[in-house]
């Protein structure tokens, strides 16, 4: 960038470069790092990536993945890349969970939906599922989906305002509680001035998947040939904090009730399952009219055997003509993230893959899962059942 000033910190193990004035004026470089960011074109070394795996699963013979996201990787390389990790396979359930759009693979349909435990004043979220048939007149079904979809462009918005307006009472925590210095501060502020400004001048070519707070992460991340690692981590930490503040401020009432969303999803004939159970305790205490939970998640790995249980134990107190409780495990895999180069990928979420989840194989869940015959392979056959019913 032209005319920045630069600072050392001799203090660090590395050497590590602060921008302290920074040029404000939008440079033929800011614009093509811009669209290098918010494109969601693949090239060939993008391509290969996604089509590479790092591991291949000779002997998993069942494939249950109902919790994934293929961003903008188009399907026939996401086909591919499941095709070489799982080549012995012999049956399978994937069904694809958007976050607020809706997505199919071989006859089925879903969506990972925002919504709202009025209960409980927390955001939470649900996976829909339908064979295709059934969402091709869900008219309310899609309205109720664009306008959730809204959600995370419009806090990518009130994110970036936080910082360029500046609202000093958000950024002064972020600060604090990151150690970001006022150089540091300033820099990212007029980054993101030409981000927002660079996003209102190219509004009609920017790619609608593209306008999320994810946007910022990505353009600072592009900077580390440039300013170096530890300067962009200081930046990401800094900007991550303002991201949870924002987020944690959002209006829940923009979102449909969960309630809602359910008796809309039963009125159609879908399916529908709670994702992310350490993260949405409460919603698992509403007994809201649902076909399974994940026991097991990236993200939420310590309550697994104790989620089991639980399902095992409401399971065994149903009366006869009702239906149980499915127990599912989500990859929760985020297709998007293996398009970057290795460098610049979060390790934790690319190390994610769709049909992934060690868990069934662990020992320990394994013997809790098999005093009521529970498996992929069964759980695939009740699900199908459900879907088709």
């Amino acid at each position: 960038m032209k005319n920045m000033k630069l600072i050392k910190d001799e203090k660090a193990d590395a050497c590590r470069v602060f921008p302290v004035v920074a040029d404000e004026e939008i440079s033929e470089a800011d614009q093509e790092r811009f669209f290098s960011v918010v494109s969601v074109d693949l090239a060939p070394w993008q391509v290969e990536q996604v089509l590479t795996p790092s591991n291949v699963y000779v002997r998993q013979e069942s494939l249950l993945a109902v919790h994934w996201h293929p961003e903008f990787v188009p399907m026939e390389h996401i086909r591919k890349r499941v095709d070489a990790m799982f080549p012995n396979r012999t049956d399978e359930l994937l069904i694809p969970t958007q976050h607020n759009v809706l997505m199919n693979w071989d006859g089925y349909t879903g969506v990972e939906v925002d919504c709202y435990a009025s209960g409980f004043n927390r955001k939470v979220q649900l996976l829909l599922h339908f064979t295709n048939d059934k969402v091709e007149n869900g008219g309310v079904l899609k309205s109720m989906l664009a306008h959730t979809f809204k959600y995370r462009s419009g806090q990518l918005f009130e994110f970036m305002d936080t910082i360029t307006k500046p609202d000093e009472d958000r950024i002064g925590r972020a600060a604090r509680a990151t150690g970001a210095d006022q150089e540091l501060m300033e820099f990212v502020r007029v980054n993101v001035s030409k981000i927002q400004q660079l996003l209102d001048d190219n509004w009609t070519e920017v790619p609608r998947l593209s306008v999320k707070n994810k946007l910022l992460r990505n353009w600072f991340d592009s900077m580390r040939p440039e300013l170096g690692d530890n300067a962009v981590d200081r930046i990401q930490a800094y900007i991550k904090k303002i991201k949870t503040i924002v987020k944690e401020g959002f209006n829940l009432t923009f979102f449909y009730r969960a309630s809602e969303v359910i008796e809309e999803v039963r009125g159609l004939g879908g399916c529908v399952v709670i994702p992310h159970p350490e993260q949405f305790w409460p919603i698992l205490l509403r007994n809201y009219d649902v076909d399974g939970i994940e026991v097991w998640n990236p993200q939420s790995q310590e309550y697994t055997e104790f989620l089991i249980s639980v399902v095992n134990e409401q399971n065994g107190r149903r009366k006869s003509h009702e239906r149980d409780m499915l127990i599912f495990m989500g990859d929760d895999c985020h297709m998007g993230e293996k398009t970057k180069p290795e460098d610049q990928q979060d390790a934790e979420k690319a190390s994610r893959e769709i049909g992934l989840q060690p868990a069934w194989d662990d020992l320990n869940i394994r013997k809790k899962l098999i005093v009521n015959n529970i498996g992929r392979r069964s759980v695939i056959k009740e699900y199908k059942e459900r879907l088709a019913g």
